[in-house]
């Protein structure tokens, strides 16, 4: 396992670029608690960017309009700014299918946001389909909110009209997961232990709830394929589930505290998990090894004392389109950017009070929420990858670890298809 930690010369590192900012309205008597910004969310196509604003708000904007904006008017945009107002669709049908922003009030605190779009050849697995109220086609976008009352709404984000609100988690709904399929299976997480899996295509039907958190449930996310989901919580969780049998295949032992967040990489070779123990780690989520540690507090803390309060809590981890490139934000009021095969972080910059982080749907630009509601951009590494990683890809997008293993090719290579090289 390779230990990566952030001491390095200071001249190496890159400040990223910022790209822009969204800043969340300030009202005179605006109570601080309800204004955390828990989640940010870029459309699977890239039209839209989401983010819980606080106080119950979502913003939903055009991604390419938001850019647009930037590039006219600087970085910063106040979103209650009339002269920098994304461009409102009008009425007339002919404008329809133009992207328009639009601003919903989910009624409680968002903890948890997600996209999700639906392919016609995904069909429910519930056998009555001629009962249902929603009939789901190809140019579906829905977006999902995850509310402190324990509540989920289905929101359409052509619309903005509430779809569906589905009510069985007895805590805050702290994450939310579509599969990349386009079935619109979603998988929310809870405060209250559990893991439930809701097909939308059967208009919301709750397929199965997943149990074996012991306590909170802080994220989750599934693997590009689809076949497995990663949860992670409070007491050093981080577990795995076949998602076609809705069993758990293991859990993954090395953290050292609460684990509040995880991401697959493109492929689904690799597993990224953030925990307040001041760790970043990259698994194998097919054989539950450990391939790379990225530390953020050096030196490393002891199992002890990372069990305990410390200024580098790592709050989110994303991973790029690239495959080959992680953020991470943190405590120490920092964002920083990893290349999965170097030891220090290619790229890093200031943040105070970050909560959650992703990248846009093409990996160009990092999005990163706060406490006072607003999102701020950056400018990510830029690399072109070399033709072996993309072939690495190409291959572990197909083939599992133990299959890799299984090849009769050379050592050398072996090693590189597995991430250990």
């Amino acid at each position: 396992m390779a230990s990566f930690s952030p001491r390095v010369n200071e001249k190496e590192i890159v400040r990223s670029r910022t790209i822009g900012e969204l800043l969340a309205p300030a009202a005179p008597f605006d109570k601080k608690c309800g204004r955390e910004n828990w989640t940010v969310a870029f459309a699977p196509d890239g039209s839209y960017f989401a983010w819980s604003q606080g106080h119950r708000t979502v913003k939903l904007v055009p991604w390419s309009q938001c850019l647009k904006n930037f590039l006219l008017h600087g970085t910063k945009n106040v979103t209650n700014s009339s002269s920098l107002r994304l461009s409102r669709q009008n009425s007339d049908g002919a404008q329809k299918n133009k992207p328009r922003e639009h601003i919903i009030d989910c009624g409680d605190i968002v903890w948890s946001l997600a996209f999700g779009s639906s392919v016609p050849e995904k069909q429910s697995r519930c056998v009555n389909i001629e009962w249902h109220r929603f009939r789901f086609g190809q140019d579906q976008l829905l977006l999902a909110t995850g509310l402190n009352n324990g509540r989920i709404k289905i929101w359409d984000v052509y619309t903005g009209k509430l779809l569906l609100n589905l009510v069985d988690h007895t805590e805050v709904v702290r994450d939310l997961t579509f599969a990349p399929d386009g079935s619109l299976i979603l998988v929310s997480a809870s405060r209250d232990k559990t893991l439930r899996v809701w097909d939308l295509k059967d208009d919301g039907n709750m397929m199965k709830v997943l149990r074996g958190h012991q306590n909170w449930v802080y994220s989750c996310v599934f693997s590009p394929d689809s076949s497995m989901l990663c949860s992670v919580g409070a007491n050093k969780a981080v577990f795995l589930w076949n998602m076609d049998k809705y069993t758990m295949i293991q859990k993954l032992e090395g953290h050292h505290h609460d684990v509040v967040a995880c991401d697959f990489s493109p492929d689904g070779a690799l597993l990224a998990t953030a925990s307040y123990d001041t760790r970043v780690y990259i698994w194998d989520p097919h054989t539950g090894d450990i391939l790379m540690e990225f530390g953020h507090l050096f030196p490393p803390p002891t199992p002890i004392f990372a069990g305990g309060a410390n200024d580098r809590w790592v709050r989110s981890v994303s991973f790029s389109h690239d495959g080959l490139h992680i953020a991470s934000l943190a405590d120490d009021k920092m964002v920083r950017f990893w290349r999965i095969d170097e030891d220090y972080p290619v790229q890093v910059a200031p943040l105070s009070n970050g909560l959650c982080c992703a990248f846009s749907t093409d990996g160009s630009v990092l999005a990163a929420g706060t406490h006072d509601g607003s999102v701020y951009f950056w400018a990510t590494p830029r690399q072109i990858p070399s033709l072996q990683h993309l072939c690495r890809m190409s291959i572990r997008r197909v083939m599992s670890t133990q299959e890799v293993q299984e090849l009769p090719i050379p050592s050398k290579v072996l090693e590189f298809l597995s991430y250990r090289i």
